[in-house]
């Protein structure tokens, strides 16, 4: 049994600059204003493109990502309709194989950390312990993958990999990057929305959140 934390990472490198270059290319198009591009002038326009909710513009630009994280977070993640998924299957895992280390993983709960939670999060170990064993021990008496999956619970790890245009993302980040969300959802929102800023300027600087 292996305990890890979520984390998420982009399927490809990102060039936040020429996605803004692009963007601009493309916005301009409404304004037949091409004549005004320079080297330093996406920021300004595509910044004034989201003041004005002219959205649609960047549609234009899809961008994929790897989450990390347990199973119930994801059934929350494909809720978003204007996406494109590819997920983890535990019909098709046999997690007693070498290819997973004979192990099942789990996500860490994010929301015990204090000394009072202690016995909580004890529990939680057990039962993922216990969910562990039942599950080895059906594939040992025949039981396939996709039977032996019943038991397995929400806290499995999981991976998915997840494609929006910016203006879904931007959704995406205000609904489940806010305080709002589920605790563990938002984990993954925050991790997610800090690689975004860090990559893509303008875009995401206006989604401002409490880190708290």
């Amino acid at each position: 049994m292996k305990v890890i934390e979520p984390y998420v990472k982009f399927e490809s490198d990102i060039n936040g600059h020429e996605i803004l270059k692009q963007i601009e290319k493309i916005g301009r198009v409404c304004y037949k204003s091409e004549e005004r591009i320079t080297n330093d002038s996406a920021e300004a326009f595509i910044r004034n493109l989201l003041k004005r909710g002219h959205e649609s513009v960047i549609e234009h630009i899809s961008i994929s990502i790897r989450a990390i994280c347990d199973r119930g977070v994801t059934h929350e993640i494909v809720r978003h309709r204007i996406a494109s998924y590819s997920q983890e299957s535990t019909r098709y895992c046999n997690y007693s194989s070498d290819k997973f280390k004979n192990e099942l993983t789990f996500i860490k709960p994010c929301f015990w950390n204090r000394e009072e939670d202690h016995e909580k999060k004890e529990i939680w170990v057990t039962s993922m312990k216990i969910i562990e064993d039942n599950y080895m021990n059906l594939l040992k008496l025949g039981a396939t993958p996709q039977e032996a999956r019943s038991i397995l619970p929400n806290s499995l790890k999981t991976e998915i990999v997840i494609t929006m245009n910016l203006r879904e993302w931007r959704h995406f980040f205000k609904l489940r990057a806010s305080e709002a969300a589920h605790p563990q959802m938002r984990e993954v929102a925050l991790i997610a929305l800090k690689l975004f800023k860090e990559k893509i300027p303008v875009i995401f600087d206006d989604i401002i959140v409490n880190n708290r």
